[in-house]
């Protein structure tokens, strides 16, 4: 039986407890309804019939803030607060007085034995329950946390039960979903191609079932008009839920999902009432069909359109709301990244396979280009080498020259050669020759081919071998290719300290160590420093020549013998490089085994290797005699100074050989001692090469133009790199002309001869240049003092004339004329000298002080108007603040638009001029009704001597001066000005300017 409140008083009446009942007071919305009931129709009876322990335990729970219930008597009447009311959900208010077996049946499967116990006096406390609620009309997935207490009765049996309940199901199911989602992202994240990604998410459907009862995978073809099913859980392909595949136009038949909506709004598109479109699904985990689903779009990062979709079912037992919404969301993002991550894996793979494809071009083409390479360089190495030995018929100057390009095509060869070497290892068409070699007496001597570089360079070189390992199968020339890259390369960037070489045997294997107190590698380089090509950007070394291609050559041949490379360096402090190979020949192919030792001496590698190294060193560039005849540059005047930059001594050498019979010429090794030298004392010309080690050409560049001490200083660069953009990106940077090697000594001396010749007549015009404007500036102000007395002597005899009073009409009207034609000449003259003063002197000085704008932009148009009295001249003017300006120069400012506007309109129309501002600016609008200014004029109209067309000045008195002078004061204030001109609506000049300087 349902209780019934009382009718009298209406719903809203406030309920008070009658006499006696005073432990009812409050208790919020359920105290009310408690009060209202008529409890004399349940098993209860009327309250005044309650015992005291009922009364007692009601109290407390309707004080309580925590969600309470009691069940009372033997048929277990419900009394519960305000906080337990959101549990009944629609089941209040018939739950309030109603049996709890009757009012939460759906629950007794979970709590019924924990009730029973309860009522037999033992408590219970469970955390977490699930369990099933018919509170909204079907049966709810919830889970709760709460306690069965009995309460006794005045006769100390059982009267009743206490029931504190919690429910907790967003958390639980929160975690629960959470941990699904994770599983799901932590297995596809080992997916590589779509296909496992679909398997994967249909393989992971248990542990998500709860949540999502089925789940269909569509991939769209390529031309997005049919949708093939990829995967399913839940529903079984081919059925009519989960159809092969699924038209995804809209003229289409009605397909069994709506695809053609979902591709069009490229969001999550929600399907309700299945049952009518589809029938019963017939899908777990519940014996109710899913009656809702969500269709989801895949749209990778990268692609505007759906890859494809899910459809994915919505829980029999949960509604709809925002956490169980979010749910779906993190499964879309998760599925859409892990696609978007194989698609970039396999794009990645894809230009993988394309750049291992170029790199086997590449290869290839190095391996055949660097072979055609040795067949000129050898026809040209033996003649050479010839004429040297012999040295019939040479002068001193041949025999230099000859040495030259001998040195330099043996530094080409041994590039060719490393070239080569590395293109047929990576070809694999290298095939060594391993011999039981002597190595420490290999090592000592091909090491100590490199002491006399060293004690030139000021370095201490220590060789430490130990004098008797037993013979280690090694390739004679690969091993001392080894040896002379690394200690090349420790050469090259040790400046100063020390270099060490030690073979050290080990347990079953031999290394060795070419430690150095370099300027070390950066941490962030070493992981790559073994990469070909690669070079440490910004390191500092005697030179930043090379291929980058040493070290890596070096670690391919060391893999050849069956060893390791490895290195620790620690920046500014030194490298130490180790080279580790395995003693016997286990290690090596037994067909490439060559019986018989292998010659100990050092072969004739090492001589280009020192050679090249000498040539790093400080002074080696002595000057290379230049060719017999030598051009002379046909620059007059003093001898040229030119500052050489480049790394290879060879080429400051020779560039020095060419330049000093015209020019004084000074060669430095790197682009910061060229800067310092141009600092101390700036030359004609630089020459600078491009990569060079500390500081490179463009690095010069920048520094030599951002001085203003050098920045006018002439640079041509010299650059190995060919081509029209590297020629443009040279100039772009700064440079005055760009010149390819190898060049031509002819066309390197016109290009310096052209270079200094127009340095030097830009430096001439520009004195000149300064001298003219001083003299002008002179002129200038002379002329204007002269035409200023004669002027000023007018103007007060005319003056003199009007205080007199003695003129009659005639006489007045010529004494204003020559009144008004004198201010018009002294204007003229002041004109004058500001267009002097900032054309030739670096704009218009300006006296800031306080200023109101208001009063001098009034003071001006009343000084206008008695010029123009016929005019009308509406002054507007709002709220503007005090600024900081030069207020002589506003009113010639305000004088001259206003007075422009006057000239350039018809006498019958109006000139506005409006002020305002606001906390940081003032506005100043200038504004006529005359003919619009010409578009090619509005280009030009703030250029001096220019005069406007049509409008009131017919007469052509104007010098055009007035807006350049406008725009000047405009500038030296900070502001802007700008002109809109139009047919119809006339022309308005607009100034902004800031309130403070």
């Amino acid at each position: 039986m349902s209780p019934q409140p009382p009718a009298p008083g209406g719903p809203d009446a406030p309920l008070l407890p009658p006499s006696g009942l005073d432990w009812l007071v409050g208790g919020g919305e359920m105290g009310k309804l408690i009060r209202a009931m008529d409890w004399s129709q349940t098993p209860l009876g009327p309250v005044e019939s309650w015992p005291q322990s009922l009364r007692t335990t009601v109290s407390l729970c309707l004080s309580s803030t925590f969600p309470i219930l009691i069940a009372w008597g033997p048929e277990h009447v419900q009394i519960y607060n305000d906080s337990y009311r959101p549990i009944c959900g629609e089941k209040h208010p018939q739950s309030m007085g109603q049996r709890f077996r009757e009012c939460w049946a759906s629950a007794l499967p979970a709590v019924g034995g924990v009730f029973d116990r309860a009522q037999q006096g033992e408590g219970s406390y469970i955390e977490n329950l699930r369990m099933f609620l018919d509170r909204y009309g079907y049966l709810e997935e919830a889970f709760m946390t709460f306690s069965f207490s009995p309460i006794r009765d005045e006769s100390g049996k059982v009267g009743g039960l206490f029931h504190p309940i919690t429910e907790v199901t967003e958390k639980m199911l929160s975690a629960r979903r959470t941990q699904a989602l994770r599983t799901l992202s932590e297995r596809l994240g080992k997916a590589k191609t779509l296909q496992q990604i679909w398997d994967a998410t249909v393989q992971s459907h248990g542990d998500y079932e709860l949540d999502l009862p089925f789940l269909l995978i569509y991939r769209l073809d390529s031309t997005g008009t049919t949708a093939h099913l990829a995967s399913a859980a839940g529903l079984a392909p081919g059925t009519p839920a989960a159809p092969e595949h699924l038209g995804t136009g809209e003229t289409e038949a009605p397909a069994a999902w709506p695809v053609a909506r979902m591709l069009q709004s490229r969001q999550t598109e929600p399907v309700d009432a299945l049952d009518p479109r589809l029938g019963p699904l017939g899908c777990g985990p519940y014996p109710e069909s899913p009656t809702s689903a969500l269709l989801i779009p895949i749209i990778p990062s990268g692609m505007s359109t759906p890859l494809g979709f899910l459809v994915a079912g919505v829980s029999a037992r949960r509604a709809m709301d925002s956490t169980y919404r979010a749910f779906y969301e993190q499964l879309e993002t998760t599925v859409t990244t892990a696609v978007s991550n194989v698609r970039a894996y396999e794009q990645e793979q894809q230009r993988a396979a394309a750049l291992a494809e170029i790199d086997r071009a590449k290869t290839a083409f190095f391996s055949n280009v660097s072979h055609e390479f040795r067949t000129p360089l050898t026809l040209m190495l033996g003649p050479l080498e010839e004429s040297l030995s012999t040295g019939e018929g040479l002068t001193p100057a041949q025999r230099e020259r000859q040495q030259l390009i001998h040195r330099n095509a043996l530094r080409l060869l041994k590039l060719v050669n490393s070239l080569l070497d590395f293109s047929r290892i990576e070809a694999g068409r290298v095939q060594a020759s391993y011999r039981a070699t002597d190595l420490p007496k290999l090592t000592a001597d091909v090491a100590s081919s490199f002491r006399s570089a060293m004690e030139k360079a000021g370095l201490q070189y220590h060789v430490t071998v130990p004098e008797h390992l037993e013979p280690v199968y090694v390739d004679h020339d690969m091993w001392e290719k080894i040896v002379l890259n690394l200690i090349s390369n420790a050469f090259k960037f040790t400046l100063q300290g020390e270099i060490e070489v030690k073979l050290t045997p080990l347990e079953g294997r031999v290394r060795l160590t070419v430690r150095d107190t370099g300027t070390g590698i950066p941490e962030a380089e070493l992981p790559r420093l073994f990469e070909r090509f690669h070079r440490v950007e910004h390191s500092q070394g005697r030179t930043f020549e090379g291929t980058g291609i040493g070290l890596a050559l070096t670690q391919e041949l060391v893999k050849m013998h069956g060893g390791t490379l490895g290195v620790q360096s620690t920046e500014n402090v030194g490298s130490t490089f180790h080279v580790e190979l395995p003693l016997g020949h286990a290690h090596v192919p037994a067909d490439r085994i060559v019986p018989g030792d292998a010659p100990a001496g050092p072969g004739t590698l090492s001589a280009s290797f020192v050679e090249e190294a000498l040539r790093w060193l400080p002074g080696s560039d002595a000057p290379t005699p230049s060719p017999e005849g030598p051009a002379v540059l046909g620059v007059p005047g003093q001898r040229p100074r030119v500052l050489v930059a480049d790394d290879n001594a060879d080429m400051r050498g020779y560039i020095r050989s060419l330049l000093e019979q015209s020019c004084e010429v000074e060669t430095v090794p790197d682009g910061e001692a060229a800067y310092l030298a141009v600092l101390e004392s700036p030359p004609d010309l630089v020459l600078s090469d491009v990569m060079m080690p500390r500081l490179d050409g463009f690095g010069l560049i920048q520094k030599l133009r951002a001085n203003p001490k050098t920045q006018r200083v002439p640079l041509i660069l010299l650059s190995a790199r060919a081509g029209e953009e590297a020629r443009i990106e040279g100039l772009q940077a700064g440079a005055d002309d760009y010149l390819v090697k190898p060049f031509h000594a002819r066309e390197l001396l016109a290009r310096v001869e052209n270079a200094v010749r127009l340095a030097r007549e830009r430096s001439d015009r520009e004195r000149q240049a300064q001298e003219r404007i001083e003299l002008e500036q002179q002129l200038i102000g002379i002329v204007s003092h002269d035409l200023r007395n004669p002027i000023s002597a007018i103007l007060m005899s005319t003056a003199f004339l009007f205080r007199l009073g003695t003129l009659d009409e005639k006489s007045a009207k010529v004494a204003t004329r020559i009144q008004a034609s004198a201010d018009r000449a002294m204007r003229m003259v002041r004109d004058l000298l500001d267009f002097t003063q900032a054309r030739l002197g670096g704009g218009l000085r300006i006296d800031r002080r306080a200023a109101e704008l208001q009063h001098i932009a009034w003071l001006a148009i009343e000084d206008v108007k008695l010029a123009y009295p016929d005019r009308d001249i509406l002054f507007e003017a709002g709220d503007v603040r005090e600024g900081e300006w030069d207020d002589d120069r506003l009113f010639q400012l305000v004088t001259n638009l206003v007075t422009n506007a006057v000239k350039y309109s018809p006498a019958s129309t109006r000139v506005t001029v409006r002020l305002s501002g606001t906390q940081d600016e003032t506005q100043l609008q200038v504004h006529n009704e005359g003919e619009p200014i010409p578009p090619e004029l509005q280009a030009r109209l703030f250029m001096p001597m220019q005069q406007g067309s049509g409008g009131g000045d017919r007469g052509g008195r104007s010098i055009g001066l007035g807006l350049y002078i406008v725009s000047q004061i405009v500038r030296a204030h900070g502001g802007t000005i700008h002109v809109v001109s139009a047919h119809g609506v006339g022309t308005t000049f607009t100034v902004r300017m800031p309130l403070r300087g």
